[in-house]
This record gives C-alpha cells, sequence and structure tokens, in this order.
C-alpha cells in the first residue's frame, strides 16, 4: 500500500517550517482508496517567495486547522502504507518534524519519484515535477499547490509501477527510514540531521571537535559514520555527544567551509586529506619565434605560474582541456614532439603555429584567452550557484583575484552591486587551496553564473 504524499510549506530555516498545505492519496498500486486534502495554518511567517510560488498566503490559512488537529487523520491514512514523493526526502522530514512538535514519533518507509525517474529515464533533460511530467504527457494543473503535485506524482508513479516488470521498485527503492543496526543512543542526533548538501561537526560530551566532514546528504554520512567499522568511525561511535551542522546550498561553499575550518579549529581526527600539496603549476612562456608554450612542471618556490595542481595528471588534464577548446597547438602545449607538424594540424585542428605559418600575434592571443579562462588573475567576479533554499543564491566574491569569502541572498539587484556583496558575504581567507577548488569546481561545473564587475 502506498501513501501519495505533497506538501507546501512556509519556507524558512532548515527545521523551522511549517506546513501550509498537505495532499495524501492511498493507493493500492491499481486504485486510489482513500484521499485527504488540507490547507493547514502553519502558526509562522509565510516567506514571500514561497506566497509568489503557491499563491497560499497568511489569510487564507487564517481559518484552515492546526496541525495537531489532523494528525490523527494523517497517521491513519499512512498506516501501513510506503510514503511516495517526488523529493520524498523534503517532504517526509518535513512531516516528521510536523509530528516531533507534537512529541510523537512517526516513522514510515519512503520511496522517491526524482530517483526513480533518474532510473527510468536517465536522459531526461530535467527532473523537476513539472518539467518531468509534461515531457511524459501526464496532465499536471495547480502546479506549486499541494493537491495538483500530489496527482502529478500519483500518475508519475503509476507510470513507474507500469515500467517496472522485474519489481525492482519495491526490492531496491524503498527506503528505510533508520539503519535498524544502529544504536538506540544515536536516534535523536540523526532525528535533527538534514538530508541536505553541508558541512557537519561532531562533538564529545565535554564539548571538544571530535571531526568535520562534509556531504551532500549529511544524515545519510553521519549514520555511515555511526554504522561503520573503520577505527576512526568506532572512535566517534564511543565519543559522540552531538552534531551540528551547516547547510551550503551546493558542494563549492561547503568545500570551501570544511577546509577552513579543519586548518582553524584542528579537529581531533581530521588527518591531512585535505591538505595534499599543490605540487605543479601551469607555466608559461614564449619560445625562440614568439609563440607563447604551456607547460604542467613542478612548482618552484616563487615560480610565476598561472595555475596549481595536486597532481601531473589533473594538470596534463586541464591543459589538455584548454589545448582542445581554444585550438592551441600540440607542439607548444608539450603534447607532441612530431619534427615537424603536430598530428592535430593534418586533423584541421591546429592552424600551423607548430610550422610558424599561423600568425604569431593571432595564436597568442588565443593561448591569452586559454589562460583567462580558470585564472583570476586582475579579475573582480561573483560566482551564483544554488542556495541552501528554493529561490537563494549563493555566491562566491574574488576581487582583484583574491577571494574575499561567500554569502547567500534572495534578491537579484544584491548580486549585481559589488558593494553589497562586501556587505553580506562572510570573509574567508585566501590562499592557493582555496584558489585550487575554485578553479577546479568551475572546471568540473558549467551551472555556475559567473558576474564581472
Amino acid at each position: 500500500m502506498y501513501a501519495i504524499l505533497d506538501i507546501e510549506t512556509t519556507g524558512g530555516q532548515y527545521n523551522q517550517e511549517g506546513i501550509t498545505e498537505i495532499a495524501i492519496y492511498r493507493f493500492d498500486g491499481q486504485n486510489v482508496l482513500d484521499q485527504f486534502i488540507s490547507l493547514v495554518n502553519p502558526e509562522r511567517e509565510i516567506q514571500n517567495f514561497v506566497v509568489k510560488l503557491t499563491g497560499i498566503n497568511q489569510k487564507m490559512l487564517h481559518t484552515a486547522p492546526k496541525f495537531y488537529e489532523i494528525a490523527k487523520r494523517i497517521v491513519e491514512i499512512t498506516e501501513d502504507c510506503i510514503l511516495v514523493a517526488h523529493n520524498a526526502d523534503f517532504d517526509y522530514r518535513i512531516l516528521r518534524t510536523e509530528f516531533r512538535r507534537l512529541g510523537f514519533n512517526y516513522q514510515r518507509s519512503s520511496i522517491c519519484t526524482v530517483e526513480l525517474a533518474k532510473q527510468f529515464f536517465p536522459d531526461s533533460k530535467s527532473y523537476s515535477l513539472g518539467k518531468l511530467v509534461r515531457s511524459l504527457g501526464i496532465p499536471v494543473s495547480d502546479r506549486h499547490r499541494a493537491n495538483g503535485d500530489a496527482l502529478a506524482t500519483l500518475e508519475l508513479f503509476k507510470l513507474f509501477l507500469a515500467k517496472d516488470t522485474s519489481k525492482q521498485i519495491i526490492t531496491q527503492w524503498v527506503k528505510q527510514d533508520i539503519n535498524p543496526s544502529i544504536s538506540t543512543r544515536f536516534l535523536h542526533i540523526l532525528d535533527d540531521l538534514p538530508t541536505q548538501m553541508g558541512v557537519y561537526y561532531m562533538y564529545n560530551q565535554e564539548g571538544k571537535l571530535l571531526y568535520i566532514g562534509r556531504n551532500k546528504n549529511i544524515k545519510k554520512r553521519v549514520n555511515q559514520h555511526f554504522t561503520s567499522v573503520q577505527k576512526k568511525d568506532l572512535y566517534l561511535q564511543k565519543h559522540t555527544y552531538k552534531v551540528v551542522f551547516e547547510l551550503t546550498g551546493n558542494e563549492l561553499i561547503a568545500q570551501l567551509k570544511e577546509l577552513q575550518e579543519i586548518q582553524l579549529n584542528k579537529p581531533t581526527l581530521n588527518g591531512k586529506r585535505l591538505f595534499r600539496p599543490l605540487s605543479y603549476g601551469l607555466f608559461v612562456k614564449k619560445n625562440k619565434k614568439g609563440y607563447l608554450t604551456l607547460n604542467i612542471l613542478p612548482l618552484q618556490h616563487n615560480a610565476s605560474h598561472w595555475l596549481s595542481f595536486e597532481t601531473l595528471a589533473e594538470g596534463k588534464n586541464t591543459l589538455y582541456e584548454l589545448t582542445e577548446q581554444h585550438t592551441l597547438c600540440t607542439k607548444l602545449t608539450g603534447f607532441s614532439s612530431a619534427p615537424h607538424n603536430c598530428y592535430n594540424y593534418t586533423m584541421n585542428k591546429c592552424k600551423g603555429a607548430c610550422i610558424d605559418i599561423e600568425n604569431l600575434q593571432e595564436y597568442n592571443a588565443r593561448v591569452e584567452e586559454a589562460l583567462q579562462q580558470y585564472s583570476f588573475k586582475g579579475k573582480t567576479i561573483a560566482i551564483l550557484d544554488k542556495g541552501r533554499t528554493l529561490g537563494e543564491k549563493s555566491v562566491i566574491l574574488i576581487e582583484n583575484g583574491i577571494f574575499l569569502g561567500y554569502g547567500f541572498t534572495n534578491l537579484n539587484f544584491q548580486v549585481s552591486r559589488l558593494n553589497i556583496l562586501k556587505n553580506i558575504i562572510t570573509q574567508m581567507n585566501d590562499n592557493d587551496k582555496i584558489q585550487h577548488l575554485i578553479q577546479q569546481y568551475l572546471r568540473k561545473h558549467k551551472k555556475p553564473t559567473i558576474i564581472s564587475f
């Protein structure tokens, strides 16, 4: 038996949200047997961006039932059911949070239709509910309202069940709330942890910081610490008393925070994993004929270089990518030792710098363009990426090539004004490792937006 669920919330800080609307369809795999749809008075403010998104405002909820008035009905309609939701971790967390405020431990197994969509439609351009169902020809109305989204999720789930000829949904995709082997003394810790990207801090009873980590699913990662038999994790199981966290919205800010927090706090169990030295650099020089050449070489003290790398392979891969993207000559980037023209020239991927037939200034201009692709030298930019909540953006600020820090904003005008950004960011120290992490992230991820000042 399944309970197809969708919840709308007030927005706000993690675990401080309240439910504004809920829709549940009890489904036996063939037919809907029961349904429950209701607005809910959250007894807290609704964020402005949520009002614009859902159309649900404070006035609409004035006479709506409070959660404690509908809690029994929710328990009954979901009894002996597997919860099914689009991004199930979110809906289930919100539901558990509301019940926990009433002193009730609400637990159900769950299935996430986002994960099923990735399994059944791996080439889909988007897994957001609206775009996904439209691409599949499933009608949807009242988007961002609980009933409309729950009905769309129901039709989507019916499609997955029909496609699931090997019955993997039940055998592989049902998520149990807590590992049954975990010690009960850790359950209260896990209850308060998010299933989102961020940095977590593990303390002993005396308040000493034992370990700092990051993960795209904090709850899952801490759960692994509590069930692993590795030496470090056994120590954490014995000594951990409290776990706190900070959501970051994306991997890059999580990496930057983790690095700086470990450098500043030196937790007991964090080794030198994050402090692998930057051993290689991208060096530029002119050959005898004036063409700019690029090479990956070991770093030397105070030697001027454009980019830094932990390994030779990382440096070579980046240089090869730049060579391909900017039609550079493989002889002048160290990938060919042919006596005459390079192989790329015969494939029309090189314009002949290797045999002196390409204009010197034109070739060097392309090299300069390649160097600017990932370097921050002299640049003042803001790197925008996903924030911690819907409608929020993260900002990483670099001024004149120096990393200043990071912040979060919901307002578009803030990201276009440098003086405002400098006021809202959390300042951090700049160093080669920080620059390397940002450059590495930009090489791997194409989603961030970059604004130049």
